[in-house]
């Protein structure tokens, strides 16, 4: 069975084509990554522009690789929440109108189970598994029960932790985004040379808040060109990635004990983070868990894991009609379309 999946939840339009959800035929991106590097972040209406024009080229590039024509495909996937609402917008109508052209049964997928069905086509992985999920705009912790059965244990109060490294990144200077440059500048630093909270929510164990860890940096930085000092942004850069790294894993940690895991996923564009994944090693084996990351190429926003996760959802019986809608923000766990 093949997917043609559909990716426009931020500034990456993508199309794939993948085989009965783990064999990818074709993986299709285009970025407007560099033109958003000039404003130091993504602009919502770039983005949506860039998209609008991309998708039609993308879409039959990704058909052109597979060796497929729509008569090959069996469902379009698409993701149609959460996201920038204009960036799903042009997902979501070019998807409508491809399905009814073609008649081909239309599945609308969740951007976060997306993420998390990224490790099905980089390993051999069935549920129940505990996922860490984290990127720029979410962090959450996910029992996944089934292929489209998942409880939310835990999630971010505030800011997410991608966003957090980025936002970081950019008060210290450094080339957007903020994240990947703080994960290649961080091995030439000392990652205690600066002492950073690691906020914990005493009602909810499992939750996250990372807005205090990002005020702190920028109050490093200020105090610093207040008095004239000069920082050392590697050691900063190595500090900060590490009290973000403890708090996603310190959590991690206590849901899969608690709750009795021991297959253990992270997925989302900060799994490629590379102190998250060889701390998370760490961790796993330590207790004996076995771990699951996607390839560094899944990690960030990709339509071969819409694709992926868009066959779970249609073998399950999940169709939608030329109703179908997009939303900024959705539950994980509880999905309206």
């Amino acid at each position: 069975m093949k997917i043609l999946g559909i990716e426009s939840s931020c500034d990456e339009t993508a199309a794939a084509v993948v085989e009965n959800g783990r064999e990818v035929l074709s993986n299709v991106i285009a970025t407007s990554l560099e033109e958003h590097k000039l404003y130091g972040g993504v602009v919502p209406e770039i983005a949506s522009r860039r998209h609008a024009e991309s998708i039609s080229g993308v879409v039959e590039e990704a058909l052109k690789q597979a060796g497929c024509t729509m008569n090959d495909i069996d469902a379009v996937a698409v993701t149609y929440a959460p996201g920038l609402i204009g960036s799903l917008l042009v997902g979501v109508s070019f998807a409508k109108g491809l399905s009814q052209a073609t008649n081909t049964p239309l599945v609308p997928v969740h951007h976060l189970r997306g993420h998390i069905a990224s490790n099905y086509i980089s390993c051999d992985i069935e549920p129940p598994f505990l996922c860490l999920v984290v990127s720029g705009g979410h962090s959450h912790i996910v029992a996944v029960k089934s292929y489209t059965d998942f409880e939310v244990i835990g999630k971010t109060r505030d800011d997410a932790a991608g966003e957090a490294l980025d936002k970081a990144g950019r008060t210290m200077g450094l080339e957007y985004p903020g994240g990947i440059s703080i994960d290649k500048l961080s091995p030439s630093g000392d990652e205690n040379a600066f002492s950073f909270p690691h906020p914990r929510i005493h009602d909810a164990p499992y939750d996250y808040s990372f807005s205090g860890l990002k005020t702190a940096v920028i109050n490093i930085m200020h105090n610093a060109s207040q008095k004239g000092e000069d920082i050392n942004v590697a050691d900063l850069s190595a500090s900060f990635q590490k009290a973000v790294v403890d708090c996603l894993l310190s959590n991690f940690e206590t849901a899969a004990e608690n709750f009795g895991y021991n297959k253990l996923v992270i997925a989302g564009g900060v799994s490629a983070n590379s102190k998250l994944r060889n701390d998370a090693r760490k961790m796993c084996d330590r207790h004996g868990w076995t771990l699951t990351l996607p390839e560094l190429k899944y990690c960030g926003d990709n339509a071969a894991m819409i694709a992926s996760q868009g066959y779970y959802e249609f073998v399950s019986g999940t169709i939608a009609n030329e109703s179908l809608n997009a939303y900024a923000t959705m539950p994980l766990d509880n999905i309206k379309y």
